[in-house]
């Protein structure tokens, strides 16, 4: 008997693999949907946005209410506004501090009293910028004679029994004080004490010192701290 060859078996195809999305198929699907988005939303924004003009323009009146209310509103914020100006002026001029409420305080807090002591002298624009970067200053102002101001501050939870504060604070604002802020008085000011090389550094550097003994007559009276500390360079001229 013959052989007889196997029937022909047809092979399956073979499956091509899926095609992978591409990186770039995903950025173009992702900004079609956000295309999708902003589209509905505008639309509903722009519907929304003349329904309420079809509105007022049916009922004008309530132009004239909300335009009222608005000029009450406004008028009530700069009272309350004035009015808070008024108390700060008065709470600044007869600010006091003893050194039992400045030795509690925060050295941030401390930063902010230095403040609020040269305002009640008459610097209407010190502000305080001590953190981080502040390049040795913590408290910009400028005094009624036009003298600019450049303040560093160091606390000292202990008063005069802590820390003596040293020359490498003075060094530190010395460099930056009068080039980045072109300060006329450079000054440190601390509730505690100075090393005993602080004094003959300031005087070289014609910088000032305001010790704890210093801080007390300012903090607790009425004279402002130019007063109170020795030659007070005079105002530039032209100011």
């Amino acid at each position: 008997m013959a052989n007889r060859r196997p029937p022909y078996r047809r092979r399956p195809a073979a499956r091509r693999p899926a095609r992978r999305s591409t990186p770039s198929r995903r950025r173009r699907q992702h900004r079609d949907n956000q295309l999708l988005v902003t589209g509905f939303i505008t639309v509903v924004g722009l519907s929304l946005a003349w329904a309420v003009i079809s509105w007022l323009l049916v009922n004008w009146w309530a132009l004239i209410v909300l335009g009222a209310l608005a000029a009450l509103g406004g008028t009530v914020w700069v009272h309350r506004y004035r009015q808070q100006q008024a108390w700060d002026r008065v709470r600044q001029q007869g600010l006091r501090y003893g050194l039992p409420q400045l030795d509690a305080l925060h050295h941030r807090d401390f930063e902010y009293a230095i403040r609020d002591l040269m305002r009640r002298d008459g610097c209407t624009d010190a502000r305080q910028i001590g953190g981080a970067g502040d390049n040795g200053a913590d408290v910009l102002a400028t005094d009624p004679l036009g003298r600019s101001w450049a303040i560093q501050v160091k606390h000292r939870r202990d008063g005069d029994r802590g820390s003596p504060v040293g020359t490498p604070d003075l060094q530190r604002v010395n460099g930056t004080a009068r080039q980045l802020y072109g300060a006329d008085i450079v000054l440190v000011v601390t509730n505690g004490r100075f090393s005993t090389r602080c004094a003959p550094l300031a005087a070289q550097l014609h910088m000032h010192l305001a010790d704890r003994r210093t801080l007390a007559a300012w903090a607790s009276g009425g004279r402002p701290l130019w007063e109170l500390l020795p030659k007070i360079p005079p105002p530039r001229k032209g100011r």
